[in-house]
C-alpha cells in the first residue's frame, strides 16, 4: 500500500510495546501481544483470558502470502509476474475497497503506481534508482487502476502493470486482527501496526479509555508527544513525509508519496495527515491519498464526507506549523 519536508507525526500509544502489571482497582489485567511484522512492529492489547498470539501469527502471515511485495511467491508477486493466480478473500477485499477509494479521490489513491514508486526507490524492489523522464514517463504509460479489473476472482491487467497495497495492506492488518477479536467476542481492545490503529471498547486495565499520542514534528528525530487523544470504536492512520525521502547528488529531497496524474513525487506543505474512519484499512488508503491531494482538496473532499475525520500539520508560508481540524477530529 503513505512531502520534501523532513517532518513526521506519528501515533504513540500510551499502553502499548511496555508490557506493565498495572492494574485497576478490579484487579483487572489486560494481555499485551507485541512482536515483529511487516518490516514494523505491532501491539495488540485486550482484555480476555485467552492468548490469541498464535492465532495472530497465522492471520498476519496469511495476510502476508496475500499481499506483500517483498515475498517473492505471493499471490500479488506472482500475479505483478503476470503468473495465473486465483486471488483470496482477503486480496479481493482490499482489490473492492481500493476501487472504491481510487475513484471517490479521483484516482489520487491508486494502487497501480507501484512500478514508478520503485523507480524513485521508495518501494519494495531495492534496486531500482532515483531516475529521469523518460523512465517515468514509460512506466506511467501502464498506471491506472481503472484498467484492472477482476473476473471470477482473478485479476485482469495489462502485463506491464504493477499493483501493489503497501499503502492499504497494514491498515487492512489491523482490521483483520480486530475482526477476529470480535468473533471472539472480545469487547475491548487496542490494535496497533506500524502507527496503524484500530481500538474498540476501553482500557479494562486502566479503567479508561483508550488514549493514544499525536508526536511532535521534530527535527532531532526524537519522539515527544504533540497531544493526547481519546478514541473508540474506530480505526486511526497516518501519512507523513519524515521517514521515507530520498536525496540526489544535489542535495534536493524526494518524499515517498508520488502523485499519481505525473508520476513525480508529490510537492506538499502537509507534514502529516492522521485520518480517523470506520475501520483502519479505509483511514490507511485515504491518509495516502489526502497526502497527496495537499489542504485545500482535503478540506473541500471532506465536506461530503463526514465519516472522515482529519487532523493535519504543515508548514504556512513562513515555514511555521500550523494544525488543521476537520470534521470533528478529537481534541485533548
Amino acid at each position: 500500500m503513505k512531502q520534501l519536508s523532513v517532518l513526521f507525526m506519528l501515533f504513540v500509544l500510551f499502553t502499548a510495546c511496555k508490557v506493565e502489571q498495572t492494574t485497576n482497582t478490579q484487579n483487572v489485567e489486560n494481555i499485551k501481544v507485541t512482536g515483529p511484522v511487516f518490516g514494523t512492529s505491532f501491539s495488540v492489547i485486550y482484555n480476555s483470558e485467552t492468548d490469541y498470539s498464535k492465532e495472530f501469527d497465522s492471520l498476519f502471515a496469511v495476510v502476508n502470502q496475500s499481499m506483500s511485495t517483498y515475498i517473492p511467491n505471493s499471490d500479488i508477486s506472482r500475479l505483478n509476474r503476470n503468473e495465473a493466480v486465483v486471488m483470496d478473500n482477503h486480496f479481493r477485499e482490499v482489490f473492492s475497497a481500493s476501487k472504491i477509494i481510487y475513484e471517490a479521490t479521483q484516482g489520487a489513491f491508486d494502487p497501480t503506481i507501484g512500478d514508478v514508486v520503485n523507480a524513485w526507490s521508495f518501494g519494495a524492489d531495492k534496486n531500482k534508482f532515483l531516475t529521469d523522464s523518460t523512465t517515468i514517463d514509460s512506466l506511467m504509460r501502464f498506471v491506472g487502476f481503472d484498467k484492472v479489473v477482476m473476473n471470477d476472482n482473478k485479476v485482469v491487467k495489462s502485463p506491464n502493470t504493477y499493483i501493489e497495497f503497501n499503502a492499504v495492506a497494514k491498515g487492512y492488518a489491523v482490521d483483520v486482527i480486530a475482526d477476529f477479536l470480535d468473533t471472539e467476542n472480545v469487547q475491548n481492545y487496542l490494535v496497533e501496526i506500524g502507527g496503524e490503529i484500530r481500538a474498540k471498547g476501553e482500557n479494562m486495565e486502566k479503567g479508561s479509555p483508550w488514549r493514544v499520542g499525536l508526536d511532535e514534528p521534530r527535527y532531532d528525530g526524537n519522539q515527544s508527544v504533540y497531544k493526547a487523544i481519546t478514541i473508540k470504536d474506530v480505526g486511526m492512520a497516518t501519512s507523513g513525509t519524515y521517514r521515507k525521502f530520498k536525496t540526489d547528488v544535489n542535495g534536493n529531497r524526494y518524499a515517498h508519496i508520488i502523485n499519481t496524474k505525473t508520476g513525480y513525487p508529490t510537492k506538499t506543505n502537509i507534514l502529516s495527515i492522521s485520518v480517523i474512519a470506520e475501520d483502519c484499512m479505509t483511514a490507511d488508503a485515504y491518509a495516502t491519498a489526502f497526502q497527496a491531494m495537499g489542504i485545500e482538496a482535503v478540506s473541500e473532499f471532506l465536506k461530503s464526507h463526514p465519516e472522515l475525520k482529519v487532523f493535519m500539520i504543515f508548514e504556512n508560508d513562513q515555514m511555521e506549523l500550523e494544525t488543521l481540524t476537520l470534521n470533528d477530529f478529537p481534541g485533548n
